[in-house]
């Protein structure tokens, strides 16, 4: 199946997951994780309308825009970012997705300038992961609300490795409940992106409230 298949496919399935959700389609963004992937590749999922492309390594998104593989859409950073990799990433990408330390957060507030961030939670407690954990994340919310610099715009997991169907659903329930109250209590309803679910889950996603 070619790349422009896939993403009619997966458009299709999203669209009917949002259906039957009573949600409408036009407020979810399809990011297309492009690691492991080519310039090529990507300029084949951009031509075949892809939202968003998202890079996980900051090697990988260096080479890659110096073969302006991204250009057509934009970029977002979605993998673990250390904080000595900060500067090759600030001015780079559109928003980055994946802030999981207050640590990190302030590397990436001294970098940026009115840079848009997703906080990233560690719903599931594992320790191989990075994110907030669910019991600080106000306090993160908090924080990152004080950064002359930064936007945070919403919410984003990974959950554990699902046990059976619908096995992330229950994960996604809890870091959209995170995500409604966080909003409404630090900032009036304004944040805007909940990002969750990849390859074999992202119909639950949708259900749950993704964006």
């Amino acid at each position: 199946m070619s790349i422009a298949e896939n993403i009619a496919r997966v458009r299709a399935n999203i669209a009917a997951a949002a259906k039957e959700a009573g949600r409408d389609v036009s407020e979810i963004t399809l990011v297309g994780a492009s690691k492991m992937n080519d310039a090529d590749a990507c300029r084949q999922a951009i031509a075949a309308g892809i939202d968003v492309l998202g890079e996980n390594r900051e090697q990988e998104m260096t080479k890659k825009l110096a073969e302006h593989a991204y250009d057509g859409a934009p970029l977002h950073f979605i993998g673990h970012l250390q904080r000595n990799k900060v500067k090759n990433v600030v001015g780079k990408v559109a928003m980055i997705e994946s802030v999981g330390s207050l640590e990190l957060l302030a590397a990436i507030d001294k970098q940026a300038e009115k840079l848009g961030i997703v906080l990233e939670v560690n719903i599931g407690g594992e320790e191989a992961k990075s994110g907030f954990a669910p019991e600080s994340l106000e306090q993160a919310a908090e924080e990152a609300k004080k950064c002359a610099n930064v936007r945070v715009r919403g919410l984003m997991c990974i959950p554990p490795v699902a046990e059976g169907e619908h096995g992330s659903l229950p994960y996604f329930e809890k870091v959209h409940a995170l995500f409604v109250d966080i909003n409404a209590k630090l900032y009036d309803n304004t944040l805007d992106i909940l990002s969750m679910g990849m390859s074999g889950d992202y119909e639950d996603a949708v259900r749950a409230g993704a964006t």
